[in-house]
Formats: structure tokens, C-alpha cells, sequence
């Protein structure tokens, strides 16, 4: 332990073997002690306790069945992990062992972390998949269907690898449609954000615009270990596929590999190639099925033309000919016209029988019976119209007429009574109201010239001429008492003065 310390640390003190060391000088000893014997290690173990603070730093517990070791990731080191860690996550920590004098504690600083093991890494995709489904990103509720024939196909995908070039030339072979790629980095820690940020852009752009919106989104890798498809497998990722509005099919990797975009997006197919056979028909097949229905449907057509032909003419043949149907009416016209005659004649025959009657009733003997009834009726009448009735009649009319106009009067005489006993009443409250009743109580009214009334002092001062009316009359100032007007003016108003 002496020679870890500094050759000029303190001396022994007389009669004593063992040096004396201050709290920082065993604390920089056993820092170099350790940092000296375990500069480069590799730990295994589980994360407990994993701490995210604001810094970005990472604080995080490693553990077995026996031991805790406390650890930190730096926020520089902690941007570049392929893999963040997780609570519960077996892992390979690789970095060196220091101290931390401030808490008389040693800790690993992680440089590098790794699951350790396949088995870890589906551990962590299971949980992280069990976590999502919760959240109903893999509902298959909120699937969309593809469009059969979309105009514009975004591609996601390495530009420089085989899948582009297979989804390309599987296109070409069976419908070209416009294809916009977008280059992402398909494994490694570019791969999550820069997969997320293409599909949310594909999102984002305008439909029609200058950089038309793509119909649909093809998220293509070809096969990998599961380490390099680690990268659909992050969260923001499935986010990204779940939340696109553009169907979207993710293609990644072999038939047998699945991801977790392959549950978040809208169709999985097992080969890049078969995103592209799913995204399109085939245009030969569409042709000769467009040709199979066109042939189905002018046989139709015709089919149908030459039933309703045959129709017609079945209808037709039931029909009786024009000829047919006018030889009745002509046959009616021709009898009528053969009896036409004959009633004329006898029409004639029957009204002059008439006649005849009729002027036999009007025979003179007739006629004076007639005469001698209707004057009967005619001195009856006259009897009932007598002078002496009508006299009787027009002497009860004269009373009612009497009676009528003298209750006429009263009625008038009484409404006569209440108007000049209410126009009194009006013209005493109007005496009471204006303000000559005011001048009998002693008061005066000033008056200016052109008839105005003065109502403060210096408005009199002003006035060139005055006049003052009094209960009696009117008084100029300096003058003679003015007459009475025939005709009083306006009265001022005295709302004030009650």
C-alpha cells in the first residue's frame, strides 16, 4: 500500500510504525488500485434499477443472485448504444472499474452494452411486444386496407442494397407504377430513428403536391441475424408504422423473421418481393380479365337485344292488324248512317203530336176560366191589403219611432253632460297646473326680448329690456305696465315650482 502512495505522502511520527493518511490520500490510492487492476473488464449480469435523468446520463444496478455493482453510462456512450437498457435485461457490460471518493463507493463505467445471448434479446422483444399489444397498437381493428392499384409507392429501404433493386424490377414486371424510395440505414443505431422519421415524413407530405403523397408504404429489408433486425423491433418504430395514415406492408427479412412493425403494420409479407406483389395486380392479368368482361358484356348485350326482339315480335303477332280494327267501327258507321233517316223523320212526327197538344190546352174558353180564377186570387189578395191594416201598421211604427228618438236624446244629453263636466274638470286642472295659478300665490315671471323667459340673474343683467308679469298683467321695466295679451304665450315650464 506504501508504494501506491505519493513519495512525498506523510512521515511516520516518532515511535509509531504506521504512516498517517488524510481521507483523500486513501481515497486516490484505492482509486488507482482499482482503476490500475480492472481498467478494461467485461461483466455479466441483470439490470436492476436503470435511472434516466435529465443530464442523459444513465445510472443502472448490475446484479446476480448474490451482488450488486453499481454502474453509469455516460450521456456520450448512451446516444451511441444499439440497444437501450432495460429493467430486468441480462446483459454484457464492458467499460472499467473506478470509485466514487464523494460516497466512499466503486462503480463500472459502461462503455459498451450488449444482450448477453440471443435468449435475452427475445426476452426483452417479448416483453416490449406484450407491452405494445396492451396499447391496442396491434388491434387488428385499426388495420387498413391497400389500395388495389395505388398510383405512387414510397419505398423505405437502403439504396444501395438488393431489396430495392428485386421490389423494382418485380414491379416493372408486373404493373410500373411511380416509385419514391427513401434511403434509411437498415441495421444499426441509425436504423430505429432514421425507419420513423421516413414513414412520418411519407405522412407529412401534401397529396398533389410537388412531391406527390405516396398511396402506399413499403418498409423493406432482406434477412439478417436477429441482432440486425434489432432495429424494427424499437419502439419508435412501431409507433411510427401504427400511427402512419398511408397503408403500409412491411417486408423485413426471411419468411421466418418477425419483428414488431410486422405486427404494428397494416400487411406483412414474408419477402421484399412479395411487398411488391401485394402492392400491385399483375397488368396481364388485369387485361385479360378486362377483356373476359368485355366479352361477357357485349355477349350480354346482345343476348339481351335479341331476347326483347324476339319479345317484340311475339307481341307483335298477338296483335290484330289496323285493318282488323277499324272494320267493326265502319260496319257501326255505315248501319247508324242507314238509320239516320228514319229518326230524323220520326223525331218530326213526335214533336208536331206535341204541338198539337199544347194548342189544344190553349183553346179561349181555357183561357176565360183561367182569367176568372186568377182574379179571385187577385180580390183575396187585395182584401188582405187593406188601408185600415196599413194604418194600424204605421201608427205602431210611429210609436216605436217616438220612443226611439226620445231615448236617443237622453243618451245624447247625458254624453253631452259628462264632456263638459270632464272639459271642466280639465280646464281647472290646467288652471291648477300652470303658472298663472303660481303668479296669484305672489311669484312673477321675467320676460327677455323675443318673449324668452329669464331664468338666472345674469341672463337679466344681459338683457337690454325686461319684462315682468305680475298675477294682473304685465310690467316693462322703466315703462309703462304693458296690456294683456290677447293671446298668452307659451307658459314656462314650472315642474319644479309643484
Amino acid at each position: 500500500m506504501s508504494d501506491l502512495l505519493d513519495d512525498d505522502g506523510p512521515a511516520p511520527q516518532a515511535g509509531q510504525n504506521n504512516p498517517e493518511y488524510t481521507v483523500s490520500e486513501i481515497s486516490g490510492a484505492v482509486k488507482r488500485v482499482l482503476e490500475g487492476e480492472f481498467s478494461h473488464i467485461r461483466i455479466r449480469g441483470e439490470l436492476g434499477r436503470v435511472t434516466m435523468p435529465r443530464s442523459g446520463h444513465i445510472y443502472l444496478d448490475l446484479k446476480d443472485d448474490r451482488s450488486v455493482l453499481a454502474a453509469v453510462i455516460w450521456k456520450g456512450v448512451a446516444a451511441r448504444l444499439t440497444v437501450q437498457p432495460e429493467e430486468g435485461m441480462e446483459v454484457i457490460a464492458t467499460g472499467r472499474i473506478t470509485t466514487f471518493g464523494g460516497q466512499s463507493k466503486y462503480q463500472l463505467i459502461i462503455e459498451d452494452i450488449e444482450p448477453a445471448g440471443a435468449g435475452a434479446l427475445m426476452a426483452m422483444l417479448d416483453k416490449r411486444r406484450r407491452l405494445l399489444a396492451a396499447e391496442g397498437l396491434f388491434d387488428e381493428g385499426r388495420k387498413q386496407a391497400l389500395p388495389y392499384l395505388p398510383e405512387i409507392i414510397g419505398v423505405v429501404t437502403s439504396p444501395t442494397g438488393a431489396v430495392i433493386r428485386d421490389i423494382l424490377h418485380r414491379l416493372r414486371e408486373r404493373f410500373p407504377r411511380k416509385v419514391l424510395i427513401w434511403p434509411v440505414a437498415v441495421q444499426g443505431a441509425k436504423c430505429a430513428p432514421e425507419v420513423a422519421r421516413a414513414i412520418e415524413g411519407f405522412n407529412r407530405m401534401t397529396p398533389g403536391g410537388a412531391m406527390p403523397r405516396p398511396d402506399l408504404i413499403i418498409v423493406a429489408r432482406g434477412g439478417g441475424s436477429l441482432e440486425d433486425l434489432w432495429g424494427f423491433n424499437e419502439e419508435i418504430v412501431v409507433r411510427a408504422a401504427a400511427a402512419s395514415a398511408i397503408p403500409l406492408i412491411s417486408a423485413v427479412g426471411h419468411e421466418t423473421d418477425t419483428t414488431l412493425i410486422d405486427y404494428a403494420s397494416d400487411k406483412r409479407a414474408p419477402t421484399p418481393t412479395a411487398a411488391a406483389e401485394m402492392a400491385v395486380p399483375v397488368r396481364l392479368d388485369l387485361l385479360a380479365w378486362l377483356d373476359s368482361q368485355s366479352g361477357r358484356l357485349t355477349r350480354a348485350l346482345t343476348g339481351g337485344v335479341s331476347l326483347r326482339a324476339q319479345r317484340l315480335r311475339d307481341l307483335s303477332r298477338a296483335m290484330p292488324r289496323a285493318e282488323t280494327l277499324l272494320e267493326a267501327p265502319r260496319q257501326r258507321f255505315d248501319v247508324l248512317s242507314d238509320r239516320l233517316p228514319a229518326a230524323l223523320i220520326r223525331g218530326v212526327q213526335l214533336r208536331r203530336v206535341a204541338l198539337s197538344d199544347h194548342a189544344g190546352a190553349l183553346r179561349p174558353a181555357l183561357l176565360r176560366r183561367a182569367i176568372q180564377t186568377e182574379r179571385r186570387n187577385l180580390a183575396v189578395a187585395s182584401e188582405r191589403l187593406s188601408l185600415d191594416r196599413f194604418r194600424v201598421d204605421l201608427q205602431r211604427k210611429n210609436r216605436d219611432l217616438t220612443d226611439l228618438s226620445r231615448r236617443l236624446s237622453e243618451a245624447g244629453q247625458r254624453q253631452v253632460k259628462g264632456w263638459r263636466q270632464r272639459t271642466f274638470d280639465l280646464d281647472r286642472l290646467r288652471l291648477t297646473l300652470g303658472y298663472e295659478a303660481t303668479l296669484q300665490r305672489g311669484y312673477a315671471v321675467v320676460w327677455g326680448e323675443g318673449g324668452a323667459v329669464l331664468t338666472t340673474k345674469a341672463e337679466a343683467a344681459k338683457a337690454r329690456a325686461l319684462e315682468i308679469q305680475f298675477a294682473d298683467g304685465r310690467l316693462s321695466v322703466g315703462g309703462k305696465p304693458a296690456k294683456a295679451a290677447s293671446k298668452p304665450p307659451t307658459p314656462p315650464e314650472q315642474g319644479s315650482l309643484l
